[in-house]
């Protein structure tokens, strides 16, 4: 692996990624792939939509001997910002086709359409049925009131105009890229299995995986509710049986991961690294010790998922958590209850208001 030019490492074998900064944010970069083809460069990912980001992609393409006018296609891991932000102004420059699989195709289609209102009003209802404090939502209330509510970084975003399909490969001449489908982090998230042999000879496994956010290194990827402000049922935290399961969703495709047993993965953040499986292992243990303290938490009384969120394990603690990151960290909890419901493990408490859960 070299690394001539400061932010843009060469993987060999026709793959570099180029280290695309995401604005404010402790994740720091997005390495968005670059992998040559017999018909032009594509892009796995592009980065957030930023003119630093923007001019970081452009200088990363010199450096690896090419341009933006010059790419082929972008394939898009999955909807979020600082992998899709900067689709729009790569289709722009130069015409490349963007490929996403169909449920984040989804996901787009209705973040734009949706008024910046509407995801208040969507938020709002949401943290209130799981019993957040009248503290919690009142900038929510406040911003709604004012009419300043932004738009989402999504809606600037191109809508996608191929479909990713799960198994299928890619059509990409010259190269073995075929799709799987992840979905957790996201109901569309794919990682993508180069099917060839590592170019470095003393590398033993199948192939590479592009991993995007399913497996990182050292990160554990956000499991959240899939967000829908159209969805009347999102509005409350009742997991019922019908409503998806985006962490089993997420074990799910992490053991599929494990089975493949990639010779090295490429992910979007962080590095790259090898021994898959082992990554895999530690990430189910991790969600499994989770599960079986939120478990013991119903055990002890019932509780909204606003004091489950309280009580779990963060990187911090609950004092030091943002506004902004509570929400999340409720949606994230808001998961691992689903699960445990989905297992028999917990269940709401007939007829409380807001809704309370307990062991089973």
């Amino acid at each position: 692996m070299a690394q001539a030019t400061p932010g843009v490492t060469d993987h060999g074998g026709g793959v570099r990624s180029i280290a695309v900064p995401i604005p404010d944010n402790p994740l720091g970069h997005t390495l968005v792939h670059l992998l040559d083809t017999d018909r032009g460069p594509v892009l796995i990912d592009t980065g957030w939509d930023d003119p630093d980001s923007w001019d970081t992609l452009v200088a990363g393409l010199a450096a690896c001997g090419t341009a933006v006018e010059e790419l082929h296609g972008v394939l898009v891991t999955h909807h979020h910002p600082d992998h899709h932000g900067l689709s729009a102004k790569v289709r722009e420059a130069s015409g490349a086709w963007i490929a996403m699989h169909a449920a984040d195709i989804e996901v787009v289609r209705s973040t734009r359409a949706a008024e910046p209102a509407a995801w208040l009003d969507y938020m709002t209802a949401r943290l209130a049925s799981a019993g957040a404090p009248e503290e919690h939502l009142a900038p929510l209330r406040k911003a709604r009131a004012s009419g300043k509510a932004r738009a989402l970084p999504s809606n600037r975003a191109a809508v996608p105009d191929r479909d990713i399909v799960p198994g299928e490969l890619l059509d990409l001449p010259g190269r073995r890229l075929r799709a799987i489908w992840t979905p957790g982090h996201t109901p569309g998230h794919v990682c993508l299995h180069l099917e060839e042999a590592h170019p470095a000879a003393d590398r033993s496994g199948n192939g590479r995986l592009f991993s995007g956010d399913h497996l990182l290194p050292e990160i554990t990827p956000h499991i959240g509710l899939y967000e829908d402000p159209d969805d009347d049922s999102g509005t409350s935290p009742l997991p019922v049986a019908d409503r998806g399961d985006p962490l089993g969703d997420y074990l799910d495709s992490l053991m599929r991961i494990g089975r493949l047993a990639p010779a090295e993965v490429l992910p979007a953040h962080q590095h790259a690294f090898t021994d898959a499986s082992a990554r895999v292992r530690e990430l189910l243990a991790h969600h499994e010790s989770r599960l079986t303290h939120l478990r013991a938490l119903l055990t002890e009384r019932a509780l909204t998922l606003w004091e489950i969120t309280e009580r779990m394990e963060w990187n911090r603690p609950w004092e030091q958590i943002p506004f902004g990151s509570r929400n999340i960290a409720v949606s994230e909890a808001a998961a691992h209850l689903r699960r445990l419901v989905k297992e028999g493990h917990a269940e709401p408490v007939p007829g409380s208001d807001p809704v309370t859960y307990q062991a089973v």
